[in-house]
């Protein structure tokens, strides 16, 4: 059992004025592994006040100073990575896969903003203007609980990159994987008030950033549903938001793919990280020519997935994050069945040999029609939607007829005629053929996927602001 009892606010690891305590459950066991003394709005007016005082000093930074902060917060994100994938594992529960991942991409993170900034037009002539991209000032961000490492590393990036110092809100969900990232962050020597972390809910923590007249740029990623809440609130000090929100992806089988490649790609680009991603690849969309062969593909190739323990380096779907989460898919389960969807594998409650921990059964509706509610709202889990087409026309169609636009895969054998389809999808974002991750891409969707992008040059021109200087 641990307990958690700071924040980190102006280089200190301090007691909150806050008293709410959360527990910390790990999902595989529903063991209680510890809780977290959460921060209050005095918390987090300190933080934003510790953030306030470092803007100067940190706003006139060198390119190179910046540079030499990032690549100190890489150096100790990639030392000893087993202490960092251990916390994910046990507060968590991800397969072993995606902890290594996110671990890596952590450190990969500072890389490339560390690169971004070098290469950044800072100071540019236009006409016969000076025009000087300046940060904006304190940036407050609001994270949530399915990739707790890399979601704080980009916020933190993004903020060193501009210039910025950052106040934070992590889910109060991944209170031990913060701490344990916190520490290691503190060992980077950052100046005092440049990073300050509150634990906290977001009505309580959330807002009070949300609110506060010295926060200037507020960046959220989570439900499209919490950031009206923010967006709204951000409207009287004119504050600018920078909101990556939920997803609804479809994941587009050509007629000419082959199975044998495309089937693997588009079962684990639906239940990578258990399903519990933004990203995730939830609508299967295939030609009706072919429907019955990709149907039993699927079929075979899901139920031979591994559902079980994070540790186990064979699982591929481990456990719910929750309780709640994992209720929230077994009500979207029934309500697929209800509306009329039948089953192609999976189905309500725990996978055979499950008696305990937050496990669900890898779901795959099959004679889904695009307006039912599984296909068109975020379930975050393992459930897939396969939805049939006629033609390449109609797969655009079901494609883009989305509330959402953050992702979309396309999977065909002639990469032109794939590469030619992807050009007609609204989404930040389309994966050809399962190519790996780039960690230079933007990201961000369109919609109600959110507004401005992160990573690279694009996530610093959504922090910066430009100041033109017009001399005779």
């Amino acid at each position: 059992m641990r307990s958690f009892e700071h924040v980190y606010i102006n280089g200190e690891f301090v007691v909150p004025k806050g008293n709410e305590r959360s527990e910390l459950i790990n999902p595989a066991t529903e063991e209680k592994i510890g809780d977290v003394r959460l921060g209050n709005a005095e918390d987090a007016k300190a933080a934003v006040e510790a953030a306030k005082q470092a803007f100067p000093a940190l706003a006139a930074s060198t390119t190179q100073e910046r540079i030499d902060m990032l690549r100190s917060l890489r150096d100790v994100i990639a030392a000893r990575p087993d202490e960092l994938v251990q916390a994910m594992t046990e507060e968590y529960g991800a397969p072993a896969y995606f902890t290594e991942f996110s671990v890596q991409n952590t450190a990969s993170i500072f890389d490339v903003m560390a690169e971004t900034v070098a290469a950044y037009d800072f100071e540019r002539v236009v006409g016969k203007s000076t025009v000087r991209m300046l940060p904006r000032g304190v940036l407050a961000a609001i994270t949530p609980w399915n990739s707790n490492f890399g979601f704080i590393a980009t916020k933190l990036a993004h903020a060193i990159g501009s210039g910025s110092p950052l106040v934070i809100k992590p889910a109060e969900q991944s209170a031990f994987q913060t701490e344990v990232l916190a520490k290691r962050l503190h060992q980077a020597g950052l100046p005092a008030g440049v990073l300050n972390i509150v634990n906290g809910t977001g009505p309580v923590v959330g807002a009070a950033l949300t609110n506060d007249p010295d926060v200037a740029t507020i960046s959220f990623t989570g439900s499209t549903q919490a950031a009206k809440i923010i967006q709204h609130a951000a409207i009287d000090g004119i504050k600018r938001v920078v909101l990556e929100l939920g997803g609804k992806a479809p994941t587009i089988i050509l007629s000419d793919a082959d199975l044998e490649e495309a089937i693997p790609i588009a079962l684990m680009s639906g239940f990578a990280n258990s399903g519990q991603a933004c990203v995730a690849g939830s609508r299967i969309l295939a030609p009706r020519s072919r429907l019955v062969e990709i149907s039993e593909r699927l079929r075979i190739e899901a139920e031979r997935l591994k559902v079980g323990d994070p540790r186990d380096p064979e699982v591929r779907i481990g456990p719910l994050a929750s309780r709640a989460q994992w209720e929230r898919i077994q009500t979207y389960i029934r309500l697929g069945a209800e509306q009329g969807a039948t089953f192609l594998t999976g189905g309500t409650g725990r996978p055979a040999g499950f008696e305990k921990g937050w496990f669900a059964r890898p779901t795959i509706f099959a004679d889904v029609t695009n307006d039912m509610r599984i296909a068109r709202e975020e379930i975050f889990g393992p459930v897939l939607c396969l939805i049939a087409y006629a033609d390449e026309d109609e797969a655009v169609k079901i494609a883009n007829d989305s509330d959402y636009g953050l992702q979309a895969y396309v999977l065909g054998s002639d990469l032109h005629r794939a590469r030619q389809f992807s050009e007609r999808l609204i989404a930040g974002r389309v994966v050809v053929n399962g190519a790996p991750h780039d960690p230079r891409a933007p990201f961000g969707g369109f919609k109600q996927s959110g507004i401005g992008r992160e990573i690279g040059a694009y996530g610093l021109d959504g922090m910066l602001e430009p100041r033109a200087i017009l001399t005779p």
